[in-house]
């Protein structure tokens, strides 16, 4: 069988997969995402491993089924956050800007000090340590934005301030690996003041365009007898702004999406544009990036790993970013429920924490084997977050929180 027609019938089997394992955990009163992961584990390496099947066996180009996959997930997370950054305003961002900012940067701090102290308390030395610090300091948001976005609470005072702590988590840990692979002698991250220009740059200036070009530009293309015109410009320009934050603003790919969802959110076609992406995601991309984690992840690779640090480390992942995050969010003025709901929602390391976990190791700032445990955290935290945002937001608002949510600017 040739490698186009295993690709097609891989596809089958892996959205097929999602969306039953989605409608199960439904069912049983969960978020449909959490199903579409744990479908992932099935058909990953731990379980049934299905991309080996003799089906799926192609020793000419033995890992191009998979790379193809992976990519292809790639593009469901750059879809997703796109998304995101359509459902809401800018002005409804800023307005958690306070509470953002000291959610991003608790959340930060609190696992890089207390994952690296329990690595030098492992054994591990002190470059390597602070690496691990800095790897439980990452945060994926794409997990907690899709969970929020089933619940009708994306656009909550705690799911804007949980997007915008996710822009300043990402700005300082980009700053933070660039700022120690340099100092560490395994990379040119460059002077600190030109990474920061840098991105501080490519966010204004992305930000401009997107906010004064993508609307009328839009809105000329709407005019023009082009089929699907509209639909093309957006998923090109959702694309080429998750390739410029990578590339040219030093940010993760994601944080270019979601900025230009935020632009195209100002057009008068935010609705068009809405029903057309959300089919083209969540019919064909999203599944595929859920079912991919699972794809990626190899639990007997533990065996060579110390199972007591991992767990240990798994703890600290998750209690330091309900700590770290959810003290933030009450020092900027959130109840106590609200912070809480911040704090669980940064708990997700998705495909950022394996990102910095992988340059630490191609570095050499960190073992091989450590790179099992990494997956350990990242797919148990991504894993338990969609349930914990269920039950906190399930929980009845207080009075004064739903007034101040009820303050909120809505849509016109």
């Amino acid at each position: 069988m040739s490698s186009f027609l295993q690709l097609l019938l891989n596809l089958c089997l892996l959205i097929t997969a999602a969306k039953v394992g989605g409608w199960i955990a439904v069912q049983l009163r969960q978020p449909a995402v959490l199903g579409e992961l744990l479908a992932g584990l099935l058909l990953g390496p731990s379980l049934l491993n299905e991309l080996e099947w003799a089906i799926f066996s192609n020793p000419a180009q033995p890992h191009l089924l998979a790379e193809t996959i992976f990519e292809l997930a790639e593009l469901g997370v750059i879809c997703l956050m796109f998304l995101a950054g359509l459902e809401i305003t800018p002005r409804e961002l800023l307005q958690s800007g306070k509470v953002a900012v000291l959610a991003g940067i608790c959340g930060v701090l609190l696992p890089l000090g207390l994952g690296s102290g329990l690595a030098w308390l492992c054994g591990y030395t002190g470059t390597a340590g602070f690496f691990v610090g800095i790897v439980l300091t990452a945060t994926s948001v794409s997990i907690s934005a899709q969970t929020l976005l089933e619940l009708k609470m994306l656009r909550s005072r705690e799911g804007l301030a949980l997007l915008g702590a996710a822009v300043v988590d990402d700005v300082l840990v980009i700053l933070l690996l660039s700022v120690f692979v340099a100092l560490a002698g395994a990379g040119t991250g460059g002077p600190l003041y030109l990474i920061l220009l840098q991105m501080v740059g490519y966010l204004v200036v992305a930000g401009g365009v997107a906010f004064w070009v993508l609307p009328r530009l839009a809105g000329w293309i709407q005019r023009q007898p082009i089929s699907e015109g509209l639909a093309a410009l957006v998923f090109v320009m959702a694309l080429f702004f998750a390739w410029s934050a990578e590339v040219v603003g030093g940010l993760a790919a994601i944080s270019g999406a979601f900025i230009a969802g935020l632009g195209f959110g100002q057009s008068r076609a935010r609705e068009t544009i809405a029903r057309q992406m959300h089919v083209l995601t969540y019919a064909f991309l999203v599944p595929i990036f859920f079912v991919s984690i699972g794809l990626k992840t190899d639990f007997h690779a533990l065996r060579n790993a110390s199972l007591p640090f991992a767990l240990a480390l798994l703890g600290i992942a998750v209690l330091a970013k309900i700590i770290g995050s959810g003290l933030g969010a009450y020092l900027g003025g959130f109840s106590r429920r609200s912070a809480l709901r911040v704090g669980l929602g940064m708990v997700s390391r998705g495909e950022v924490g394996l990102i910095v976990a992988s340059v630490g190791v191609a570095a050499g700032l960190l073992p091989a084997e450590f790179f099992s445990v990494a997956t350990l955290m990242v797919v148990v935290t991504t894993l338990i977050t969609p349930p914990l945002l269920r039950w906190a937001f399930h929980e009845p608002a207080a009075p004064q929180q739903a007034e101040s949510r009820d303050r909120v600017p809505r849509r016109r």
